[in-house]
């Protein structure tokens, strides 16, 4: 998981957030990427309008979204924040929702992403590291998941 433990910057976990929205969340999300010096403060809202365009396919599985927007000159470098949210928010997936676990993702360019994305996948697979995630009170608990 060495890809998720790089990505992963200093102040890019918010763990137990309170959101009164799925934008609300996304904002979360991109507050972490933003305190890890990944993204410009604008990246949050192109976050945001990739939902309202595309609508939420970024919720990726039972419970968790995958907040993106396309590489751009927002992205100061390839980044990873997690959001845990202490009430799940509704996004508007029939399939998926509620939603609890928000990770953000900012990609430098179209490659850059591609180790990060594989060891997520395989994290996001693993239904005691789920469990984890959402009992973690403390950003150790996750980075001793991610390493």
């Amino acid at each position: 998981m060495a890809a998720l433990n790089l990505a992963l910057g200093p102040g890019s976990v918010l763990l137990n957030q309170t959101a009164t929205s799925w934008q609300h969340a996304v904002e979360l999300a991109g507050s972490g990427l933003i305190s890890s010096s990944r993204v410009l403060p604008e990246y949050s809202q192109a976050m945001i309008a990739a939902v309202e365009e595309l609508g939420p396919y970024m919720v990726i599985a039972p419970g968790i979204a995958l907040a993106h927007a396309r590489p751009s000159e927002l992205v100061l470098e390839t980044g990873l924040a997690l959001v845990t949210l202490t009430q799940a928010i509704e996004f508007g997936s029939e399939r998926f929702d509620p939603v609890r676990i928000v990770f953000a993702i900012a990609a430098k360019d179209h490659e850059s992403h591609i180790d990060l994305m594989a060891e997520l996948s395989e994290l996001l697979l693993d239904e005691e590291s789920i469990t984890i995630l959402l009992s973690s009170s403390e950003e150790s608990q996750v980075r001793s998941l991610f390493s």
